[in-house]
């Protein structure tokens, strides 16, 4: 009886040695692929940070360009009035001297 009892409590060591080892196996299993998670996640994080400050670096080039564009817009519109209005003062003298 006692060596039976103790072959059996043997045999249960064993298969929970087992059973240790497989969950063990596991747990390594899982913490490496969260390291590699983590690593992944890291790098994702900086290239997000790294689109946030290109982002903002557009919106103010695309803000001055817009500035520029606007103030190219105004210059225009004042060379188009200075133009139709010295075209006046020379359709205004050029009339006189060919009436008689």
């Amino acid at each position: 009886d006692h060596e039976q009892l103790l072959k059996m409590m043997e045999e249960r060591m064993m298969d929970v040695e087992q059973k240790l080892r497989l969950v063990k196996r596991l747990l390594q299993d899982k913490v490496n692929q969260l390291k590699e998670q983590l690593s992944k996640n890291t790098k994702a994080d900086a290239m997000v940070k790294d689109l946030y400050v290109e982002n903002a670096q557009l919106l103010k080039a695309l803000e001055a360009t817009e500035q520029r564009q606007k103030t190219a817009e105004r210059r225009n519109y004042l060379l188009e009035e200075k133009i139709a209005n010295l075209n006046r003062i020379v359709k205004n003298l050029a009339s006189p001297s060919f009436s008689p």
